[in-house]
């Protein structure tokens, strides 16, 4: 089974407090885009790699793309204003051939195989899938700061990404969003929108997203953890 993924990587990761894009930040001697693209480069079932990134940054991206053999870069991509923009433009020039699409956050370099090929038959067969954990704090809602209700975190989950579908459904969740200006929390709301079913499918707590300097510091674990596995 074949797919082809869109990596949004053109925000400015403020959080970070790195005074640039983040997906240029150096973790353990590779770049995190580096890190990122590598997952997809090494899994047989994934075909094109469309990037996107900001106008300024796309020569620095092609280069770091030809420095670490990731061959299966396509193209590198300008984003647009917001994230869902972005990720548009970069699924209007993957190649029409893929039944399959993923769309995978730059800053999420720990995604596994095996989550992604069962993400990708669950895309497969119903359309829309999404990879996710169970929450593990317990959750609450409140009015400012008072607490209202705890909320029954069994039906609870924190969605990740990749977040996978079949291109038509992407394809035309997409231009709906569009066509009536509506922005989505992430790209599955989109297809929610439509009164369409979405599939989760369990992922790993590894899966981080890195957003903040503390996050970098999970990162290293999550690595050395891993190393440690292999021996």
């Amino acid at each position: 089974m074949n797919y082809a993924v869109v990596i949004p990587a053109a925000g400015q990761g403020k959080r970070m407090l790195a005074g640039h894009n983040k997906q240029f930040l150096v973790l353990e001697e590779r770049p995190l885009i580096i890190h990122t693209a590598s997952v997809f480069e090494q899994d047989p079932w994934c075909k094109e790699i469309i990037v996107v990134a900001n106008a300024s940054e796309i020569y620095d991206m092609e280069e770091l793309f030809e420095e670490w053999g990731i061959r299966k870069v396509k193209q590198v991509v300008v984003g647009g204003n917001e994230r869902q923009n972005s990720v548009h433009e970069g699924l209007k020039r993957l190649l029409p051939e893929h039944r399959v699409v993923l769309v995978h956050d730059g800053a999420r370099p720990f995604v596994e195989q095996e989550d992604i090929h069962r993400l990708v038959e669950q895309a497969e067969r119903t359309g829309a899938a999404v990879l996710g954990t169970k929450m593990k704090d317990t959750v609450k809602r409140t009015d400012g700061e008072t607490v209202l209700e705890t909320i029954d975190r069994s039906s609870l989950w924190a969605v990740q990404t990749p977040q996978a579908f079949q291109a038509a459904v992407v394809t035309e969740a997409y231009d709906y969003a569009a066509a009536h200006q509506i922005i989505g929390t992430d790209d599955t709301s989109l297809v929610e929108y439509m009164g369409r079913p979405v599939k989760i499918v369990e992922g790993s707590y590894d899966n981080i997203k890195l957003t903040t300097p503390e996050d970098m510091v999970v990162a290293r674990a999550i690595l050395q953890k891993r190393r440690e596995g292999r021996k």
